[in-house]
Order: C-alpha cells, then sequence, then structure tokens
C-alpha cells in the first residue's frame, strides 16, 4: 500500500516534467511528511478518546481510585505512543533511499520513546501517590520522599538509556564506566542521598509527620510538606520555613505532638514578690484571711497544729520570731493552690503546683505550674490570663505586693 502511494506520486512529479531520480526523492519527502501528518492525527483522535469517552467512563465508574488518574497528562502520553511507533515502523519503507536521514530520525524516536515511557511512569506514581495521600495513614507516614526517589531514578535510567542511544553503546559498558565517575555522583546527590536516608529514619521513628507543630531554629508552626530533601514549616506569621529533612535527624528539634495528644498544655509562668512585703501574720491578719473561703479551712486547720507544736515545744509565743507561724506568703501560696484546684478549665489528672523558686534581685518568684485542659493558642492563652489576671488583682488582698522595678525618675 505504501509502495502503491509513493508510486503515485512519483508519476505526479514524473508528469510535473521532474527528472526520475528528483521525482522518487520528492515522493520519498511527501511520504515522510504523510507519514508524520498521519501519526500526529492518529494522536490527536487517541488523546481525544482517551480524555472523552475512557475519561468519561472513568469519571462515572463506582471506584473513585480511577479518579486520580485523570488530568495527570496520562492521555497525551499514552497517544504520543502511537505515531512514535507508527514512524519507527514505517520510516523505511516510506523513505528507502533517505539512509542517513532515518538513521538521524530513528534516533530521536528511540528517545523520544524514552522520554515518554519516563512521562507515563512519573504520572502513574503521581496519581499513585495522591491516592495513597488519601488515606489516612498518609499523615504519619508519608511517601513523598520514596516518590521523589523513584522519580530520580527514573530520570537517571532516562538520562543513561538516552546517552545508550546517542553513543549506540551498550547499557552495561556505560555503568561500568560510570563507577569511575562515583565519587562525582555520590557529591551531586550528597543531598537527596542524606534526605532519603532522613526522610526513612523520620517515618520510620515517627518523629515527624504532616501537621505536626514542631520548632527548629527560625521555624515555628505546622509542618505541611515533606519531601526528599526540605520540610516546609508554616509559621504563624504565615510564613514559610524550609528545612534540610536530614537536618531534623542530625540537630534537635520541639514536636508538640505529645502536648497536642495528650489534651493539656501547661502553664508554666511566675510572679514576683517583693520580698518587703512578706510577713508573720497577726490575728487580726487570719481573721481577716478566714473570710476567704479557699483558705478558711486551711487557716483554722494550721493554727490549731501551730497552737499544738508551740504548747508542745513551751514556746514563748510573746515574740513572733519564736515556735511556728503561718505567714502572708504561705498562706496566698495555699490559696492559689485551692485556686487552681477549682479551676475547671485545667487538667486535674496532671500536677497543680505553686511553688517558690530562687530569690534573685527582682524578689521572690512564685512558680504557678498547671496544665490548661485544651491546647489550641487562643483557648489556652484565655485560661492562663484569666488566671494571672485573677492573681495579680487578689494579690494585695494578703498584704504583698508584686515587684515592679522603680523608674528612673522616681524618688
Amino acid at each position: 500500500m505504501i509502495t502503491k502511494y509513493l508510486a503515485i506520486i512519483e508519476k505526479l512529479f514524473l508528469g510535473m516534467r521532474f527528472s526520475a531520480d528528483l521525482a522518487k526523492d520528492w515522493a520519498q519527502g511527501v511520504g515522510i511528511i504523510t507519514l508524520l501528518v498521519v501519526g500526529f492525527g492518529l494522536f490527536f483522535l487517541a488523546k481525544w478518546l482517551l480524555k472523552s469517552v475512557v475519561g468519561r467512563i472513568i469519571r462515572k465508574s463506582p471506584i473513585k481510585y480511577d479518579d486520580y488518574f485523570l488530568n495527570k497528562k496520562l492521555e497525551r502520553r499514552i497517544a504520543l505512543l502511537i505515531p512514535i511507533y507508527l514512524t519507527r515502523a514505517l520510516i523505511y519503507d516510506v523513505a528507502p533511499d533517505f539512509a542517513s536521514f532515518n538513521a538521524f530520525a530513528l534516533v530521536l524516536i528511540r528517545i523520544l520513546e524514552i522520554t515518554t515511557f519516563t512521562g507515563i511512569f512519573m504520572s502513574t506514581l503521581n496519581a499513585l501517590s495522591d491516592i495513597y495521600n488519601s488515606f489516612d495513614v498518609s499523615k504519619n507516614k508519608p511517601i513523598k520522599g520514596l516518590i521523589q526517589v523513584i522519580k530520580i531514578i527514573l530520570v537517571i535510567i532516562c538520562v543513561l538509556l538516552i546517552i545508550a542511544v546517542l553513543t549506540q553503546k551498550d547499557l552495561g559498558n556505560i555503568f561500568i564506566g560510570l563507577g569511575t565517575l562515583s565519587a562525582v555522583l555520590m557529591l551531586v546527590f550528597k543531598d537527596p542521598i542524606l534526605g532519603f536516608v532522613g526522610g526513612i529514619q523520620l517515618s520510620l521513628n515517627d518523629m515527624v509527620r504532616i501537621g505536626d507543630w514542631i520548632v527548629k531554629g527560625n521555624a515555628d508552626g505546622n509542618v505541611i510538606d515533606m519531601g526528599l530533601t526540605t520540610v516546609k514549616v508554616k509559621n504563624w506569621d504565615n510564613t514559610i520555613t524550609t528545612i534540610p529533612t536530614y537536618s531534623l535527624i542530625s540537630d534537635p528539634f520541639v514536636n508538640w505532638r505529645g502536648m497536642q495528644e495528650s489534651g493539656a498544655r501547661r502553664i508554666s509562668r511566675a510572679i514576683m514578690i517583693d520580698v518587703d512585703t512578706v510577713k508573720f501574720c497577726t490575728p487580726e491578719m487570719l481573721e481577716r484571711y478566714k473570710k476567704f473561703q479557699l483558705v478558711s479551712d486551711y487557716i483554722t486547720k494550721t493554727e490549731e497544729e501551730i497552737e499544738e507544736y508551740n504548747k508542745a515545744n513551751k514556746v514563748d509565743t510573746s515574740t513572733l520570731v519564736n515556735g511556728r507561724r503561718q505567714t502572708n506568703i504561705g498562706i496566698f501560696r495555699a490559696y492559689l493552690t485551692e485556686y487552681l484546684r477549682h479551676n475547671h478549665e485545667l487538667n486535674h489528672n496532671m500536677t497543680i503546683l505553686v511553688r517558690q523558686k530562687d530569690p534573685t534581685e527582682n524578689g521572690i518568684p512564685l512558680q504557678i505550674y498547671c496544665f490548661s485542659s485544651k491546647t489550641d493558642l487562643v483557648s489556652y492563652e484565655k485560661i492562663q490570663n484569666d488566671i494571672f489576671d485573677h492573681i495579680y488583682a487578689v494579690i494585695k488582698q494578703f498584704d504583698l505586693r508584686v515587684y515592679q522595678r522603680p523608674s528612673s525618675g522616681s524618688k
């Protein structure tokens, strides 16, 4: 059929008073153009059929996972195989006298075939990755790094195959030649190799997941992407920080996932008490403090214990220094402890503690140590602020004062 078509074209050129050799060459040239036109016509037809007909069938099918293969350029790359194989099969029949051209065209066709299959594999990997990411397990075990490694391997194989086609050498000989360049390759692919190793360790040890809140260097926010060489963190100011994947293995970082999963978030803040306001309680002060319901029973019980102790040890209570006595800061500490225990916004299954820390030049640190029952930032800050609002407002009732550094203009 091709021979008859070329003969007809050749006769047309002979009728136009072309020489026999020139008519034959022009006929074969027209044959090459016709082959390309038919090939790409079939390409567009196949692409339309795959996208319209097959795509419609996939969208209407009850299986949802096949939908991920749409819009991945698969139909275009699969359809491109038609003109590739058609041209490779018929190029020598269409232009038997163009040996040099045919050899060059065959090299281009083979390169296009290699790149097309590489693209098909890439699109398939993207679809499989999207399918995997649709499962909840993908948040705990992301495979983006693994997919990127496979893609790098595919690109390397593609490049090696193209080199083999261009040099007309066996692929095995090329691999042997690459052995001498192994040191260079290790240097070039150092980051991907370290990233791949780091990604495997992060995944196996469950150190980081998508959505985790981590703090490392300038990064302070949620992990939004984990790739082969980088991990992207969306900071709370909506900026994006990129961290090398392997650095999460080699350097320390903070992952707040444990706090979020525990359902409690720690509050650890201190107020500075002015040392000059700390004093022993007089009977008048004790009677006034007993009106505070949260410490009324505590004051009465403690006072009874102190009286029994002083009597048993024959303490001269006429002097404040002798024996045991209650202090305003001790009662205030007991008050805050009861206040926290009665606060329904705190997690009462975890530590609730009010303690003094080592005094400083700014006063006595009185630390509040407890856990809020809510972990999101807005609720957590509200709970914490409400506690300290109350502390600053009530501290004067215990004849105490928060230390405040005098201004330079004060006298």
